[in-house]
């Protein structure tokens, strides 16, 4: 391996010097996907919202800039704090340019249901990672919705949506499990005619039906099926957004693996469509105890301790996939460290998230001296020593900060190429870490 002292490089790299434990009690940043959703709610609302704990990362501040430029008043954010007035269901107005969202799949899929049913042309762009990114699984029901979304002939960003279309309730059966589809067909909905409709193959997180009853809009639920009405209105409200339990997974699996770690999440979601990590890290054999329950805004929280356990490999319920599929990075993680064979199936969405996140943490894992094999959907890992080494992250802001865990463990210091991204969801998660009990630092 390269020595430490002469890394370079043209992008930002974490470094990491093997050892160590966690410790203390942490407060990880604001969940995204809620934060995402009270800014979209709050503009459309009638009156003001007044947010607590947004998440100030590149993907939701991308959120917050295209309401902006859509005509929408909005104060902050600081220190978390963000004031929205609203202008109601019919009062956002045409930009003047193409909306740039970055890095931000959520905001793509989600704002793509709320413009088709808008009277104005919007056009919907994105960096390199996001012009990536399959948007075909949000443009084809709302096209049966009435909606006219062009995309690339890949089905990919920039999304080209034309306004002054008639959208009609569907009632639609999702192919796959992706609470991004919910949301962006129930977002349409709010301005269809008759009823819309989602069936779901197995639970996603609930927060935009959540959020939607928040703000005084009605929303049904029956069984695997959730509908709204068109034509309702929502009102402004006040929204405390609890810590992010995807955020807090990478302390979870650093505290399980690092020896004599013990560590206290303050204030985590722990919707029950979000807590895959935990069922799955407890089937492991990890020391996890849920304190200091509560709700917020609708949403469950709660404190999670995590203490140092000895691990190991498993089946992973095809189940909790959809419950845990933006952890996987920091399960692999764990997986690597544990006794024995995991294997993950069911899981293929992995491989369209901002990287292929099954190969870009299978080669990680093996430049570190672990056995991953990628499958089609899923990986099977041995469990074993980590070596020091250098990884790359493809500027996927979960692998790098899941190959920063892996450090507790590993016999020698490991380079991560191209972090810069970790600031679209965890802004200060070096600090944090480093407060922890991480030897981390950054290298431009």
């Amino acid at each position: 391996m390269q020595p430490i002292e002469e890394v370079s490089q043209d992008t930002m790299a974490f470094v990491v010097e093997p050892g160590g434990a966690l410790s203390g009690r942490l407060r990880v940043p604001g969940d995204k996907s809620i934060s995402h959703r009270a800014v979209i709610l709050g503009a459309l609302a009638e009156g003001v919202t007044r947010i607590t704990g947004f998440l100030e990362g590149e993907d939701t501040l991308a959120t917050l800039r295209a309401f902006r430029d859509l005509g929408v008043s909005i104060e902050g954010p600081e220190g978390g704090r963000v004031e929205i007035h609203g202008v109601g269901m019919q009062g956002l107005q045409a930009p003047e340019e193409p909306l740039y969202l970055g890095n931000s799949g959520t905001s793509a899929r989600l704002l793509a249901g709320l413009f088709a049913g808008q009277s104005f042309d919007v056009i919907l762009r994105g960096d390199e990672s996001l012009s990536r990114r399959p948007m075909r699984r949000v443009c084809d029901p709302l096209a049966r919705m009435g909606a006219f979304i062009e995309t690339t002939a890949q089905g990919t960003p920039p999304l080209h949506i034309h306004g002054r279309q008639p959208l009609y309730g569907i009632e639609y059966a999702m192919p796959m499990a992706s609470a991004q589809v919910k949301s962006s067909l129930l977002l349409a909905g709010l301005y269809a005619s008759g009823r819309t409709c989602v069936i779901e193959p197995a639970p996603t997180r609930d927060h935009t039906e959540r959020m939607l009853a928040g703000f005084g809009y009605p929303v049904e639920r029956e069984g695997a099926k959730v509908c709204i009405q068109g034509g309702g209105s929502l009102y402004g409200t006040v929204v405390e957004i609890p810590a992010d339990i995807s955020s807090a997974a990478f302390f979870m699996v650093g505290a399980a693996i690092g020896k004599g770690s013990d560590i206290l999440l303050e204030h985590v979601g722990i919707n029950p469509t979000r807590t895959g990590i935990v069922d799955i890290l407890r089937r492991m054999g990890a020391d996890i105890e849920i304190k200091e329950t509560g709700v917020v805004g609708g949403e469950p929280v709660a404190a999670i301790r995590v203490r140092a356990s000895r691990l190991h490999g498993i089946n992973i319920p095809e189940d909790l996939v959809p419950l845990a599929i933006d952890e996987f990075p920091a399960l692999f993680v764990a997986a690597a460290c544990a006794e024995g064979e995991t294997v993950l199936a069911g899981a293929g969405e992995l491989r369209v998230k901002e990287s292929d996140r099954i190969q870009v943490m299978a080669d990680g894992l093996q430049a570190l001296g672990i056995s991953a094999q990628p499958t089609a959907d899923g990986i099977i890992i041995q469990g074993g020593k980590l070596q020091g080494g250098e990884v790359h992250s493809h500027g996927d802001h979960r692998c790098a900060m899941a190959f920063a865990m892996t450090s507790l463990v590993a016999k020698g210091p490991i380079i991560i190429r191209d972090c810069a991204n970790v600031a679209t969801s965890f802004p200060g998660f070096l600090e944090l870490a480093c407060g922890a009990g991480l030897v981390i630092r950054s290298r431009e």
